[in-house]
């Protein structure tokens, strides 16, 4: 058996390309729930049916910030599985609302890289990720800078 290959280096990494990550991710209620109580984010809007009634959607929406994690979990494969740190998020954007059940998928595209002037064994790649939902629509977006390692 191949073991599997976590992120990729510095070398690897190429401005203008673009990665559909294969991981995808169905956000189930019990997902939600467990996150806004860990959170402490206790907004009815996402946590009560009857509330919700009266919403503009009129179903839970997800927590914001659960989106988000999901989304830079399934982006490690292949961006920052071997990464010394990540070093700046960026305009984050909630581009359209996600819902129980929804299933989030992404596609990270190669802004920029450079290598670090403080040490020669490492720099800096600069992605920016999109990711959509089951009907291919654009639910959340941000850019960040990730300190990955050479591969010598």
């Amino acid at each position: 058996m191949k073991p599997s290959n976590l992120g990729n280096y510095f070398e690897d990494f190429i401005v203008g390309e673009t990665v559909e990550h294969s991981l995808t991710k169905t956000i189930f209620e019990s997902d939600n729930n467990f996150f806004s109580l860990l959170t402490m984010n206790h907004h009815p809007v996402h946590l009560s049916l009857e509330h919700v009634k009266n919403h503009q959607h009129g179903k839970i929406l997800v927590v914001g910030t659960l989106v988000f994690s999901i989304v830079v979990g399934i982006t490690v494969p292949d961006i920052s599985g071997k990464a010394i740190a990540n070093l700046e998020y960026e305009s984050i954007k909630h581009l359209g609302p996600v819902f129980i059940n929804d299933t989030i998928s992404a596609k990270t595209t190669i802004l920029d890289k450079w290598e670090t002037k403080s040490k020669k064994d490492r720099g800096i790649v600069y992605v920016d990720t999109v990711a959509y939902n089951q009907n291919n629509e654009a639910i959340l977006s941000f850019k960040r800078k990730v300190l990955i390692p050479k591969s010598v």
